[in-house]
């Protein structure tokens, strides 16, 4: 999966270096922080959507969560 994310960032970087070549002459930056934002965001709901496909698909989380209980009620009186 990791390697598609890379393709689809390496070409939104591509598109965006192609549109700013041809509206060089606009220097209009506003609501350029929102846009700024909205691409984190998506960023950061991709790499969770990515971490809950892995966590769905192996018995990691599980596990850990096993031995964190496990742990703590060792530790219990």
């Amino acid at each position: 999966m990791l390697p598609i994310t890379v393709r689809l960032h390496v070409a939104v970087l591509f598109v965006t270096a192609r549109v700013e070549a041809r509206l060089g002459h606009v220097r209009d930056e506003e609501g350029q922080t929102s846009a700024e934002y909205a691409l984190v965001l998506l960023g950061a709901a991709t790499v969770a959507l990515l971490i809950a496909l892995w966590a769905k698909n192996t018995d990691k989380v599980g596990g850990l969560l096993d031995a964190i209980f496990d742990k703590v009620t060792g530790l219990a009186p």
